[in-house]
């Protein structure tokens, strides 16, 4: 750090022009890029699913809760695959994805009131959703979707973490676990649902305002390789 460039404040001003230039490039692009999105075609959400919640037994179509948007976060949490080298426990789920979690819990109330809901699905049963989430202090929804096809169909959960290949992230790769991560996106117009979207991997980043605070800093995410796994722990698992 100590042998950064330093400059008198007519030097840095003009950098900081400079790359403001590129900034707002940035932001007309990414408006650009969200209307795309937005356009983009949807699909018929034709199969019955269901979850378990606070509220006993629920379809898709009761998750959107009086609602016509619905964005769901799939959340690694599988207590029966759980083991010395996955990222949950049997009692918790992912680290990372609790670090996601925390990020969009505070918003949800905001966001009901631009006809969005907001929840979390896992595999973990019901019980062990409600546990963590009372731990955590987290108000959102978060259902259980165990016995059911969800996470499968939206591509983050796979039968076999011993799979040369599981098709994530729209493309087959190797994964070596049972769970994954991702964001989908549903719309309930009438009597159908359609889903819209999904995102996975670095697509979520753009999910956690954490990130974009530690854009800003000199030091940047200061991850190395191993990514937000190299320094993330559930927030009441920090040693300080």
């Amino acid at each position: 750090m100590t042998t950064h460039k330093v400059v008198k404040h007519d030097q840095w001003l003009a950098a900081r022009k400079r790359h403001l230039a590129k900034e707002k490039e940035f932001t007309r692009l990414r408006d650009q890029l969200s209307r795309e999105r937005r356009d983009l075609p949807w699909e018929l959400v034709e199969k019955q699913y269901t979850f378990e919640g606070e509220h006993g037994t629920q379809a898709l179509s009761d998750l959107f809760e009086g609602r016509s948007q619905l964005v769901i976060y799939h959340a690694m949490f599988h207590p029966d695959t759980a083991g010395p080298h996955t990222p949950w426990t049997p009692d918790a789920p992912c680290y990372v994805c609790s670090f996601w979690m925390d990020n969009f819990n505070g918003v949800t109330v905001h966001l009901n009131h631009r006809d969005i809901t907001m929840a979390a699905v896992s595999r973990a049963p019901y019980a062990k959703l409600a546990a963590y989430k009372k731990r955590m202090g987290w108000g959102f929804p978060w259902l259980s979707s165990f016995g059911s096809d969800f996470n499968f169909d939206y591509r983050v959960s796979f039968t076999d973490a011993k799979a040369e290949k599981v098709d994530y992230n729209y493309r087959l790769r190797s994964w070596g676990l049972t769970e994954a991560p991702g964001i989908s996106v549903f719309l309930k117009d009438g009597g159908e649902i359609y889903h819209t979207y999904s995102t996975y991997e670095r697509g979520l980043d753009m999910l956690n305002v954490a990130y974009h605070y530690m854009d800003l800093v000199p030091k940047g995410r200061d991850e190395g390789e191993e990514g937000a796994g190299a320094w993330v722990r559930r927030r009441d698992e920090y040693q300080d």
